[in-house]
């Protein structure tokens, strides 16, 4: 791994905090993610399935996480399946866990390889009443592949059909939502990665240097702290292609004059930071650029305050909703005249405004947990409002991590780089 150990204790007590949950009698299963084919012989790099990955520690493919608390055999309360290396895996593949470096990692004592998993299930799954498993709840994503947890249902419930079968999902989404003091600072890693990155590319961009060649300045310096790399695809936005929300070519040049809407963030140790902001690519903002970003900034300091402990999420997004609105007409893009007459499925502001202000973050960049639970104490959310102007050529996004504490928040990117001078002079130093 390029990231240092996690303690394993953070794994034991995320296993403790869900089998609480667990109904009594019950066994749960998890695998670890696909390999998904990229082309030839070539798949994808491996992303470890979250939950997984949250239970155990464990980041290698073809993993297997069995937790019966109540099975009346002790050795088999919990379970780790692994893939056992050989020879041949060694020269091709390198490195894969050991039972002890597996042990070390996860905290869990029972470790076999992946070859003795439907002999040690058979011998217990008979004295279960019911058996949790896995599948992909997030609201984002829409099933179009059957990926592993899918396919494994569907063997599971072919070979023991009587069963009582529970969702662990739901379990997930509440536990996920609380982040741990351990989380926080892999959270905390990975936004301090970005902030170099970002630092990096102010003082390398310029009239007539390539979208890409600014990746290449954010992936350089995410590598060299050892992240895993971008936490998602990387928008390199410049000119009109700001007003492109999920722009991902990054592959035009970036003219004087215009404003580069950045959103990345670096992944570390499977934990992730999401940041946006806006440049000018001279250096300089002119008057009006200036104006919408300053506005945009507003907005986002106004709903930073509003996220705390038992803000509901419909809620927040509508104040956020309304602040943003003031400031659209403020720029005269917007009148009395349409917020009046506004459909209200579907505010004006929506014109210029059109996404979300705020998502969960974790393991997952849009991290899995409840939209209808009232945000928690050690909850992580982005704030990122944006106004887009496609008569303009123009679009604005600024983003920051903000965790929630009993205490108020904390912006775990308070450090990096926002307010416009700042960002002009780290420019033309």
């Amino acid at each position: 791994m390029k990231y240092s150990q996690i303690d394993q204790n953070l794994f034991i007590l995320n296993r403790k905090n869900f089998i609480k949950k667990l109904k009594n009698n019950s066994l749960a299963l998890f695998n670890s993610a696909d390999e998904f084919p990229r082309s030839g012989d070539q798949n994808y790099i491996f992303k470890q399935n979250p939950d997984l990955f949250y239970l155990s520690g464990i980041d290698q493919e073809q993993t297997i996480l069995l937790l019966y608390p109540d099975c009346p055999n002790p050795l088999y309360r919990e379970v780790l399946f692994l893939r056992q290396t050989n020879d041949y895996i060694k020269v091709w593949e390198g490195y894969k866990y050991t039972k002890e470096q597996a042990k070390a990692a996860s905290g869990i004592e029972s470790i076999y390889w992946l070859e003795d998993f439907d002999n040690i299930l058979h011998s217990i799954v008979h004295y279960a009443d019911n058996i949790y498993l896995n599948t992909n709840e997030n609201d984002r994503y829409a099933h179009t592949v059957p990926y592993r947890d899918i396919r494994f249902i569907e063997q599971m419930r072919a070979k023991y059909p009587l069963h009582h079968y529970e969702r662990s999902a739901p379990i997930m989404r509440e536990l996920r939502a609380v982040k741990s003091d351990v989380e926080i600072e892999l959270t905390k890693k990975a936004c301090a990665i970005t902030r170099d990155a970002f630092v990096r590319v102010l003082k390398f961009t310029k009239p007539g240097v390539k979208e890409y060649e600014i990746e290449a300045e954010i992936i350089h310096e995410f590598i060299k702290q050892g992240g895993t790399g971008h936490a998602y695809t990387p928008i390199i936005a410049s000119g009109h292609n700001a007003n492109i929300l999920h722009y991902n070519d990054n592959n035009q040049t970036c003219n004087d004059g215009d404003v580069i809407l950045f959103d990345f963030g670096a992944e570390y140790a499977n934990y992730n930071a999401d940041m946006s902001r806006s440049i000018p690519v001279n250096g300089k903002f002119t008057a009006r650029q200036k104006e919408v970003y300053n506005a945009v900034h507003h907005v986002m300091k106004e709903a930073t305050k509003l996220i705390v402990a038992d803000t509901v999420w419909n809620t927040y997004h509508e104040e956020v909703g309304e602040i943003m609105t003031e400031q659209l007409i403020n720029l005269g893009l917007l009148s009395t005249t349409d917020v009046k007459n506004q459909n209200k499925n579907y505010p004006a502001y929506k014109k210029y405004f059109m996404h979300g202000t705020s998502h969960h973050l974790g393991i997952d960049v849009h991290d899995f947990a409840g939209r209808y639970t009232p945000f928690a104490v050690g909850t992580i959310l982005t704030v990122e409002p944006g106004i887009y102007i496609p008569e303009e050529g123009l679009g604005i996004r600024l983003e920051n991590n903000i965790l929630i504490t009993s205490n108020g928040n904390i912006d775990l990117m308070a450090d990096i780089p926002v307010e416009a001078e700042e960002i002009e002079n780290i420019m033309n130093s």
